[in-house]
């Protein structure tokens, strides 16, 4: 693919590839002007957004190291994510859900996906795949699921993060991506939301965000079971920083009294300002 932007109009918006000037086969994914993914095709293993790498490093924790997993990916961008798993643990066998199918044949026709990677697509809203998948089919749930830059309503309830519980095996791990701003109402809730569902929760993000300064990505972790002591003081290690945890007693404070979201509650996450996405691949 030569290093010029590529356009396309797909379901929920105007799709762009813009090539990254400091590495020769990276691109930056953007839907209606909002970033959506970062693909480095010739380094699957380099994560660029913060927020995905904290995803990324959740994955590199879950069973026992680079041994290939069972993925559920609800979101699918540019494919980040699975491309990244599929080097990090080869064979593992990985399922992404996208709502808009012209985003997928825009994706994979200009990124395309290793041919050794055990990677299908389906082009489906995340709910509707999620109750159709079997129960226990999954060693990690990753919900990033975004219309542009919110998130919709129908994918922050107990009733949907009950019905992705369902779908862990035993010890697996749910992993969401939550933004927000000022105040973190809404990403509080959803904490408060996945504590109410499955039996332990942590909250990791850069520090500033976490503790509401800024607009910004939080990563929280669900497990129906205690999460492995070792995995916190490794999750802070593993970057990027400043970054900071909340798990236990510490989450329970940082949740303060937030409600828990149902489906007759729920509501999109807030919108960003436009200020937030200035920055381009080469910016950073």
């Amino acid at each position: 693919m030569d290093s010029v932007p590529v356009t396309c109009e797909v379901e929920l918006g105007r799709a762009a590839l813009l090539p990254d000037i400091d590495r020769v086969r990276a691109w930056l994914l953007t839907l209606d002007g909002s970033p959506q993914s970062y693909v480095d095709l010739d380094d699957p293993e380099h994560i660029e957004f913060e927020y995905a790498r904290r995803l990324a490093h959740v994955i590199d924790l879950a069973g026992r190291p680079r041994a290939a997993l069972d993925v559920l990916h609800l979101g699918g961008g540019a494919l980040t994510l699975p491309r990244y798993t599929a080097a990090t643990r080869p064979g593992s066998r990985q399922h992404v859900v996208e709502v808009d199918a012209a985003l997928i044949a825009f994706v994979r026709t200009h990124l395309p996906l290793p041919p050794d990677a055990r990677v299908t697509v389906e082009a489906a809203d995340a709910r509707a795949a999620v109750a159709a998948r079997p129960d226990a089919s999954a060693d990690v749930v990753v919900a990033d699921v975004f219309g542009g830059a919110r998130i919709p309503a129908h994918v922050t309830s107990a009733e949907f993060y009950a019905e992705c519980a369902d779908l862990l095996a035993e010890g697996g791990v749910l992993l969401v991506n939550v933004a927000d701003g000022t105040g973190l109402r809404f990403a509080r809730s959803q904490a408060a939301t996945l504590r109410h569902v499955l039996a332990d929760v942590a909250v990791l993000a850069e520090s500033g965000v976490l503790r509401g300064r800024r607009y910004g990505n939080l990563v929280l972790v669900a497990s129906d079971r205690e999460l492995p002591l070792e995995w916190l003081p490794r999750l802070l290690a593993g970057g990027p920083h400043p970054a900071q945890l909340v798990h236990g007693a510490a989450l329970r404070d940082w949740i303060a009294g937030a409600p828990v979201v149902t489906d007759a509650t729920a509501i999109p996450s807030p919108p960003p300002s436009r200020s937030v996405f200035q920055l381009r691949p080469g910016d950073r």
